[in-house]
């Protein structure tokens, strides 16, 4: 089990879900946590300062630390604020767990520029804000002689990474920018101690996903269920544990199974030197390399729970039911 005593962790988007599972676990293993939730609803309107109160008290109640901030990370001074929140109520910051997001689903054709800007802001520039602000803390703090382990945990999905899931141009679109800041982040802050990786979980139970078919399936309370939030927090408070050694990592964590993501690789490649290509060269040298489907990707990621017939029926809602979302 994680130690993560007298380790202060940050997480956003800790009222419910699978941040709220984060909270209470890292509380359980010792970290003071400072639980961030505007309690907006999924996609995010509205607000219920309540919503990180509850798990705090829930936290006190086993005997935890935690406070509760309800500032949104896409306003920019309440990123700055959560960190000053943390430092003042324990006295250091040694972690964030960027976890935040809404979500809206509609075809490209439907979906408006309010709807893709809230999703990229909450999702993107919420982990980037938070982020950004506990860099310029620990930055201080390194300036003045102070050195300890730090950790960034960002929260992606198989959606934009794996899943070529229709209808989420915004959240894929910002779960791939995640990714990408999280090696960029690795390299730049690993001179100030700082790792930072990112977990990439799937098929969990949540507000978002609460409508996917078999998502309300549950096991008998003597069996761990795998889709359950909590099957995240163990790889989180690894990750934030001052012990851990990875960094500039992107995990898939799907029920008990956890895998590294290796991001775009280069595959095969065709070559001309010295004079341009013609159309007609490229039509017949593409003919020679392996190219993917983005259907087959989707259904490969999504595995055994299509099924032979399962695979027709996705290519038939692919083909016909979105349009009518």
């Amino acid at each position: 089990m994680a130690n993560l005593e007298g380790r202060t962790v940050l997480i956003t988007g800790a009222g419910r879900g699978i941040g709220r599972a984060e909270a209470l676990y890292c509380a359980a293993v010792g970290a003071n946590v400072v639980v961030n939730d505007p309690g907006v609803q999924t996609d995010g309107s509205g607000g219920d300062s309540g919503i990180a109160s509850t798990v705090v008290d829930e936290i006190r109640a086993l005997g935890g630390r935690a406070v509760a901030d309800t500032g949104s990370v896409t306003d920019w001074n309440d990123a700055r604020l959560m960190v000053e929140h943390a430092v003042v109520e324990f006295g250091d910051l040694h972690a964030v767990v960027n976890n935040a997001t809404i979500e809206v689903n509609k075809g490209l054709e439907r979906l408006t520029e309010g709807e893709f800007d809230d999703v990229v802001a909450v999702k993107l520039k919420g982990t980037f804000a938070v982020s950004r602000w506990a860099a310029a803390f620990w930055r201080r703090r390194f300036d003045e002689g102070v050195r300890t382990d730090r950790a960034i945990v960002n929260t992606a999905s198989g959606s934009g990474l794996l899943n070529p899931l229709p209808l989420q141009t915004n959240y894929a679109a910002a779960n791939a920018g995640i990714a990408a800041m999280t090696t960029v982040h690795a390299l730049e802050l690993r001179r100030l101690g700082v790792r930072v990786n990112c977990v990439s979980p799937s098929m969990v139970r949540t507000r978002l996903t609460e409508q996917v078919p078999g998502m309300d399936r549950t096991l008998p309370p003597d069996r761990l269920d795998p889709k359950d939030p909590i099957t995240v927090a163990p790889l989180v408070a690894y990750l934030l544990d001052e012990a851990c050694p990875l960094t500039g990592q992107v995990l898939s964590v799907r029920g008990g199974s956890i895998a590294v993501n290796h991001g775009w690789t280069r595959g095969g490649q065709i070559d001309k030197d010295d004079e341009l290509w013609t159309v007609p060269e490229l039509a017949q040298s593409f003919t020679t390399l392996t190219v993917e489907d983005p259907f087959d990707r989707l259904a490969t990621a999504l595995g055994g729970a299509l099924g032979v017939q399962g695979r027709d029926q996705l290519e038939a809602l692919i083909d016909g039911e979105l349009d009518k979302l």
